[in-house]
């Protein structure tokens, strides 16, 4: 889980909630990773602008998802929704990446070991070690008291994170979904990744280029009849937006853009 992250997170959202025009037996997710600067100017434009609504909102444990929550809630003028946090939506764990700037990464690594780190299926970045300024901070925070310590990772690639979202994501999120339950998940960005890859059946190498647009919902449809999803991956945004930030998500970017985490 990427537990710690200095720099703004880049977070995704997952909604069920229905449309205005929708069957009632049909239900919606959502998915959306965005930057918390963006939250409001993209994210709850998009959602009020197609009329989603919420019953329950998911998300982890960290800081930065919580403050997207609050932002949320507010520019749609919720003040009770019940919120239900979990450390299987935290951040993918970057190893010993945990806490540098990409760009000074891939000045020590090479651009292209940065890229198989950051994107690839099952390619480990280094485990984090004790001499990480991060380190003590994710081991000894509260917030992850709970977490089992024979799976407490010290490094993740995208194959670890689809294995710990899953449980929680077929046992709780999808059994609320399917009982009709408009549901937000608030989580991160390679969380996003993970449950794309899973819901839309993305093959390990073909996940290599998927790049989530930052503040941008995704719609996935469910039917409640028969529990199966329907129709194709629909963006909430302009394509040329949606176009634009997707190659922003891809690229490495300078000394001033983001951490690994």
């Amino acid at each position: 889980m990427e537990f710690i992250r200095p720099s703004l997170g880049k977070i995704f959202k997952t909604t069920v909630a229905y449309s205005a025009a929708a069957n009632m037996n049909t239900n919606k997710v959502v998915l959306l990773r965005h930057g918390l600067e963006y939250a409001s100017k993209i994210a709850v434009a998009g959602l009020r602008k197609h009329k989603m609504e919420f019953d329950l909102i998911y998300t982890s444990l960290l800081l930065r998802a919580h403050q997207t929550v609050d932002v949320i809630a507010n520019g749609m003028n919720y003040s009770n929704l019940p919120v239900r946090c979990h450390w299987r939506l935290n951040e993918r764990h970057y190893g010993n990446l945990t806490g540098y700037n990409k760009r000074e990464m891939a000045d020590k690594f090479g651009e292209e070991q940065i890229q198989i780190w950051r994107r690839s299926y099952d390619v480990l970045p280094p485990k984090i070690v004790p001499e990480n300024p991060f380190y003590c901070k994710i081991r000894n925070n509260p917030k992850f008291k709970n977490i089992p310590e024979d799976i407490f990772p010290d490094t993740e690639s995208l194959k670890e994170v689809i294995a710990r979202v899953l449980p929680l994501w077929e046992c709780d999120i999808m059994k609320e979904v399917l009982k009709g339950s408009r549901v937000l998940v608030v989580a991160h960005g390679t969380v996003v990744r993970a449950l794309i890859k899973h819901i839309d059946g993305i093959g390990e190498k073909e996940i290599t280029e998927l790049n989530i647009p930052n503040s941008v919902p995704c719609v996935f449809e469910y039917d409640l009849k028969t529990c199966k999803r329907v129709n194709k991956m629909q963006y909430l945004a302009d394509e040329e937006y949606v176009k634009k930030e997707q190659e922003k998500v891809a690229k490495i970017g300078d000394y001033t853009t983001g951490k690994m985490i």
